[in-house]
């Protein structure tokens, strides 16, 4: 399969393609969105004020505009979390497919510094980071790139493992190639599809983690992200005074993002995945043909089943003759 078939195998699986639609629409939202709005950190009403046509999301505890800030939150939230998604995908891929392919003392050295990262719980980690580096977004990437690379380490280091004695590498080896490009060029292009998973579901943490760490006060409380909205709802008593607008917008923003990456994940699983795949093509195949998944499973069932009744026949009428 070439490159261009597998890119447009992603985009005509459904899961993929509506994942795809929904965070493009987010990320359009995200950068064209703010020249449509308000200064999320002005005060515009009264505090508190409910949906309506003047302010379609109401006002927060402050008076400002929670479309506005809704809007203008999602652009840093995505980009932090894009941002350490990826950097954390390439210095874990890095470091495990050197780690996979030299073995011997460099293998057990960084296979140590993994376990020492993995053993550490993660969150408690960040939130003493956190608490100590200077508050911003560079802080924030840093902070969960640092918690977050050690997974991606490892199983890259399990899948180099897998690969470094196929013919492929060990010609690379043998014709004296450098490390540089038997890593670029040799491996990590065999792990296209595990790396833009685990893209995918480092993503999907760093936004989480980043907009807990700001919920509980530990990021940029001058900033506006989806993190530092529900933490002011929070200090506003939202949920005492039953204000629901000033928190549900962005709660809805977090989740159409994870599931849309859920999705991406889901669809480009089925299309790399080689039993999935396999499936897939007799499922549309049998549905061609008029022929349900269900139907035809009845049908092998009543055939093995009469199957083995016959060949069971058989083996008595064998065993009566012998008799005789």
């Amino acid at each position: 399969m070439n490159r261009t078939s597998w890119l447009l195998d992603i985009w005509y699986n459904p899961k993929a393609r509506c994942g795809f639609l929904i965070l493009g629409g987010l990320a359009s939202l995200a950068i064209f969105g703010p020249l449509f709005v308000s200064d999320p950190s002005l005060s515009v009403a009264r505090p508190h004020l409910s949906p309506s046509w003047t302010h379609l999301l109401g006002t927060t505890g402050q008076g400002q505009d929670v479309w506005a800030q809704t809007v203008v939150g999602a652009g840093l939230t995505l980009t932090i979390g894009f941002t350490v998604g990826l950097l954390v995908t390439v210095i874990g891929a890095i470091i495990g497919v050197i780690s996979g392919y030299l073995g011997g003392l460099t293998d057990e050295l960084i296979t140590a510094l993994v376990n020492v990262f993995l053993v550490i719980p993660g969150l408690p980690l960040a939130i003493i980071l956190a608490a100590y580096l200077p508050t911003g977004p560079l802080s924030m990437v840093a902070i969960l790139t640092v918690t977050g690379w050690a997974w991606t380490a490892r199983v890259v280091r399990a899948q180099t493992m897998t690969l470094r004695g196929k013919d492929f590498v060990r010609s690379a080896s043998l014709i004296g190639e450098p490390l540089w490009r038997i890593i670029l060029v040799e491996l990590l292009p065999h792990m296209a599809s595990l790396l833009l998973s685990t893209f995918i579901g480092t993503t999907i943490y760093a936004i989480g983690a980043q907009v807990g760490l700001e919920f509980l006060g530990l990021g940029d409380m001058g900033s506006v992200t989806w993190g530092t909205n529900l933490y002011w709802a929070a200090n506003d008593q939202a949920l005492l005074t039953r204000a629901w607008w000033t928190y549900v917008p962005t709660g809805v923003g977090i989740a159409l993002v994870g599931f849309s990456l859920a999705l991406i994940n889901f669809g480009l699983d089925e299309v790399t995945n080689p039993r999935l795949s396999v499936d897939r093509i007799w499922r549309s195949r049998l549905h061609q043909l008029g022929v349900t998944p269900t139907s035809l499973t009845a049908k092998v069932e009543l055939r093995s089943s009469t199957a083995t009744s016959n060949s069971a026949a058989e083996i008595a009428n064998k065993r009566g003759v012998r008799d005789e």
